[in-house]
């Protein structure tokens, strides 16, 4: 059985984390398989949203997985297979696995159907919408073991949460339940765990009736404009909206709202 999980449903496309009996912790074959599903994700046309969750009910994922991935990216053991390799000689697979620094391109919509702990918190805060179960608990828990929580938390958590709550997170490398997470602005929404996997896909097949040009634009817009003056990222904002003003897709539109039909998107 697969590491990881890939289908797709029209226009959306679903990634699951396949390891529920080590709580969908990761590997390096894990890993490269994440960044090959999220590189094929970012070149397919007709995908427009991206759904990713874990397998199972315990867990989004662990993260790391302690015993194989920190021994090998600490040097403590040399590679053994052919992941492992391919992990050590590529630094990007690690981080395009887990989202840090790598752009989808496509809206992310995470399906926490569990605990979402150090690269899997991580790996969250990569995504663009996060619906969680009710029993989802949340953390970066590395300097409990004397490590650095590397996969970009200590650079997105001050900005996606204010700075003391960040830092309560990082420092002490305590748990949060969902709905705490959902209070301190981390989450759109907590639901029954039935429902996050239909919930995630509701939003995501909502995005994708969208025109795909002025959804990617929109996204990359907002966060690209994240730091700047709002002189600065106004004009910013004019750089993503002129190439959407000129597609077919922008005259299809509000053509199809004057003759009263749905549109007809085809990303151009």
């Amino acid at each position: 059985m697969s590491k990881i999980l890939f289908q797709k449903h029209g226009h959306v496309a679903l990634m699951t984390i396949n390891r529920p009996e080590v709580r969908n912790a990761f590997d390096a074959e894990t890993l490269c398989l994440m960044a090959d599903t999220f590189e094929e994700v970012r070149r397919d046309e007709a995908v427009r949203a991206l759904v990713v969750t874990g397998a199972g009910d315990k867990a989004f994922s662990a993260g790391a997985d302690l015993g194989k991935l920190i021994p090998l990216m600490t040097g403590a053991r040399t590679p053994e297979d052919e992941s492992e390799h391919r992990l050590k000689a590529d630094d990007t697979l690690l981080s395009r696995g887990i989202l840090r620094g790598y752009d989808v391109v496509k809206p992310v919509i995470a399906a926490i159907n569990g605990s979402a702990i150090a690269g899997g918190m991580e790996l969250c805060q990569g995504t663009d919408i996060r619906i969680a179960s009710e029993t989802a608990k949340f953390g970066v828990q590395e300097v409990k073991w004397a490590i650095f929580p590397a996969g970009g938390s200590t650079v997105r958590l001050p900005q996606q949460l204010s700075m003391p709550r960040a830092m309560e997170l990082l420092l002490t490398g305590d748990l949060i339940d969902a709905n705490k997470a959902l209070e301190w602005g981390f989450l759109n929404r907590v639901v029954p765990a039935a429902q996050v996997l239909s919930a995630a896909f509701d939003i995501a097949e909502r995005i994708a009736r969208n025109g795909p040009i002025a959804v990617q634009a929109i996204r990359r817009s907002a966060r690209a404009c994240l730091g700047y003056t709002e002189a600065e990222a106004l004009a910013m904002e004019l750089s993503f909206a002129a190439p959407v003003f000129a597609s077919e897709d922008a005259r299809e539109g509000p053509r199809s709202f004057i003759e009263k039909r749905s549109p007809v998107y085809h990303g151009r």
